[in-house]
């Protein structure tokens, strides 16, 4: 095994550093609103650290988006492998997806800052990039284990997926006050529709899973 140098270690932790730092100033000020000069203050750094690890100010966006996201499937990924059936894997993971657009930060980069930061396009791309994976592998387990009717896996997975695209949004945009009540109200009726899938010998409401 390789050791990393003293250069290498310092480089890796004010890159970290750097992402925390504009982690928060994004999700305080969005991405309009912060200057890559406060970001590179916050810990004590000069704008060219800034720009030794990161182009510009949308790449360093999409830095903190790439991680959040990644984390956040990782999470949903973990939950649905720690679940029993197929059935409890697809509502294990949803359940921490919509925890996770609840989340201030997240909520606010992820559904808000994203589309402003990246462009339309892009956003719309990097999405799919790190759910729709995971959302399709979900699906095809209900399939193949009879959870589900066979359905044409690619129609539903895209339907699903702009399903909990428009959940997403909706969390995020939503009222501190507000965001446990529509989480629930969420999470019942994706659970009606997909208990709408199941074969009629099957077919239980999901809220009794």
């Amino acid at each position: 095994m390789s050791t990393k140098s003293r250069r290498e270690q310092y480089s890796e932790a004010t890159r970290a550093a750097l992402l925390a730092a504009a982690t928060r100033r994004f999700g305080e000020h969005g991405f309009t609103g912060t200057a890559l000069e406060d970001i590179a203050a916050d810990i004590q750094a000069t704008r060219g650290a800034i720009y030794h690890h990161f182009a510009n100010k949308t790449a360093l966006f999409e830095a903190v988006f790439e991680r959040l996201e990644t984390e956040a499937m990782e999470l949903s990924a973990s939950a649905a492998a720690g679940a029993g059936d197929p059935w409890s894997a697809a509502f294990a993971a949803l359940d921490v997806f919509l925890d996770r657009c609840c989340d201030p930060v997240y909520g606010k980069l992820v559904w808000q800052e994203a589309p402003i930061a990246l462009g339309w396009v892009r956003w719309q791309a990097a999405e799919e990039q790190y759910a729709y994976g995971l959302v399709e592998q979900l699906i095809k387990a209900l399939i193949e284990g009879g959870d589900i009717d066979e359905q044409p896996l690619e129609t539903t997975t895209r339907l699903v997926f702009g399903m909990l695209g428009t959940a997403g949004m909706a969390l995020a945009e939503a009222s501190d006050v507000d965001k446990s009540r529509l989480k629930a109200e969420y999470t019942a009726v994706i659970g009606k529709m997909a208990s709408g899938l199941r074969p009629v010998v099957g077919r239980v409401d999901a809220r009794a899973r």
